[in-house]
């Protein structure tokens, strides 16, 4: 039942994206037409933009089905590292793909382009309506992947508020730096947030603790049991964000029988329940043990 809950949950995330992915890269054929006709500069940058989100989200859908593949004698903790590979890929492409926004913009605040208001209204309301669609389809996602992938879709969807503002003033007055002023503020918004989340998928593969407080938290369950005397080489790291590893070296107050330590293991297990833990690994010590894993 446990197996079948998490291979249901991997479908969801999977077609999650796959939803995202096409819809990305139909409207980003749009925004190119759109960008055309119009002869809106900002449009078909952001047409660039979204292509490139596309084959990001694209590479993301093929990494995330490619981690729900069994473990075997290569990959012997399975494939669901490839999932935050595939979260790391998409934070270095959305930062750089802000970074180039951000190159774009700036020049025009000293130099602005007037573009077709009306057009770029009516493309502003779909890019609204279809990045919002998406984005609300993966906000419903748990995986670190999705919450990236998510910051893809936001960055459009503000991209597009601020471009739909900018048409509505356009139509009426001519002020074309506004275009440039907001581009540059919702894309310092973004790029603030993505690092944050770049950070955490870094630390995920330099294997530091997944959550701050995990690591004393489970040293200090471990400890309240009884005859447990000491705890070393307590190591706690993560596969995909959310699934989670653990080794420790549990030494005993004495050298107790086999029954007994079949009992103290069913404590152990007990206590770690209450973890995402998708790996344990516990070695008992007896009290004048030399560890064969010394610093």
């Amino acid at each position: 039942m446990h197996d079948h809950s998490h291979h249901h949950h991997g479908d969801e995330s999977t077609n999650r994206i796959a939803w995202a992915f096409f819809l990305n890269l139909g409207f980003s054929i749009v925004e190119f037409v759109g960008g055309w006709l119009t002869n809106s500069t900002a449009i078909m940058a952001d047409a660039v933009h979204d292509l490139g989100d596309s084959l990001s989200i694209g590479s993301a859908w093929l990494l995330n089905k490619l981690g729900k593949k069994e473990a075997d004698v290569t990959f012997t903790y399975g494939y669901r590292r490839l999932s935050l590979f595939g979260a790391l890929i998409n934070g270095v492409v959305l930062v750089s793909g802000s970074i180039w926004v951000l190159s774009e913009a700036i020049p025009r605040l000293f130099n602005p382009v007037m573009p077709m208001a009306e057009g770029m209204f009516w493309l502003a309301i779909l890019g609204v309506l279809v990045n919002g669609f998406a984005a609300y389809r993966l906000s419903h996602g748990e995986t670190l992947n999705e919450r990236v992938l998510n910051w893809h879709l936001m960055e459009d969807v503000l991209g597009w508020i601020a471009v739909l503002i900018v048409s509505v003033v356009l139509y009426f007055f001519e002020v074309p730096i506004l275009d440039p002023v907001l581009c540059i503020l919702f894309t310092l918004f973004i790029l603030f947030n993505v690092v944050k989340h770049l950070r955490t998928t870094l630390m995920l593969f330099a294997q530091s603790v997944p959550d701050p407080e995990l690591r004393d938290n489970v040293y200090s369950r471990l400890s309240g049991i009884q005859h447990i005397n000491e705890i070393h080489h307590l190591h706690i790291w993560s596969l995909d964000g959310e699934r989670h590893v653990l080794t420790a070296h549990l030494v005993l107050d004495y050298p107790m029988p086999p029954a007994q330590q079949i009992e103290l293991k069913e404590k152990i297990a007990a206590v770690l329940k209450d973890y995402k833990l998708q790996h344990t690994t516990i070695e008992l010590e007896y009290p004048d043990e030399i560890c064969r894993d010394n610093d």
